[in-house]
C-alpha cells in the first residue's frame, strides 16, 4: 500500500534523485552521496520501498543502438467514451510492443502514445496493429527528429514542494 503523506527531507529526495540517476549506485556509494552511514541509509531505503515511491530499478537501454531509430509520438483522438471501450483499447494498447509511453490525456486529443521502432516501415507495421478493429476518428504521428532531452532524472530536493 502507498502511504500518500510520507514527509520528505532533504536527505530522502537527495536519495531519489540520486538513484533516478543511478539505481545501480552500491548501497555505500549512495550512502557517501547524501552523507549518511550505511545503516541510516539502508533504512530510508526500506522506508520508500515499502511506501511505495521506489519501485524496480531499470537499466537504461540506448534503443538507436539496437537500431530502434524512430521514435513517434502518436496524438488519437476517438469518437468512443465509454469505459468498456476504454478498458478494451486500453489492453490493445498494452499488447503493442512498440508502446513505451501510454497516456489518457485532456484537451483536444484523447489518447498520446511514445512509440519506437525501426523506421518508417516499422512505425507503419505499428500503425497497421494499432487500428486494426479499434475505430479512431484521428490519428496523427509527430515524428521525433532528434532528442534534446530524454529520461531526465527529476532533481527533487529542487522541485517546489
Amino acid at each position: 500500500m502507498i502511504e500518500k503523506d510520507l514527509n520528505f527531507d532533504e536527505i530522502d529526495l537527495r536519495i531519489l534523485t540520486s538513484l533516478q540517476r543511478n539505481s545501480a549506485l552500491s548501497q555505500r556509494d549512495l550512502a557517501e552521496h547524501v552523507g549518511l552511514s550505511q545503516n541510516a541509509c539502508w533504512r530510508r531505503l526500506q522506508r520508500l520501498q515499502a511506501s511505495g515511491i521506489i519501485g524496480n530499478a531499470r537499466s537504461e537501454i540506448d534503443l538507436d543502438l539496437l537500431g530502434f531509430d524512430l521514435t513517434v509520438i502518436v496524438m488519437i483522438r476517438t469518437r468512443h467514451h465509454s469505459k468498456e471501450w476504454a478498458d478494451d483499447f486500453r489492453s490493445h494498447v498494452d499488447r503493442l510492443p512498440e508502446v513505451i509511453d501510454f497516456y489518457r490525456i485532456g484537451g483536444d486529443w484523447d489518447y498520446l502514445i511514445k512509440v519506437v521502432t525501426r523506421g518508417i516501415s516499422g512505425y507503419d507495421a505499428f500503425y497497421q496493429k494499432l487500428i486494426t478493429n479499434f475505430d479512431l476518428a484521428t490519428v496523427t504521428g509527430f515524428f521525433a527528429m532528434e532528442a534534446i532531452i530524454r529520461n531526465r532524472a527529476l532533481d527533487l530536493s529542487r522541485m517546489n514542494r
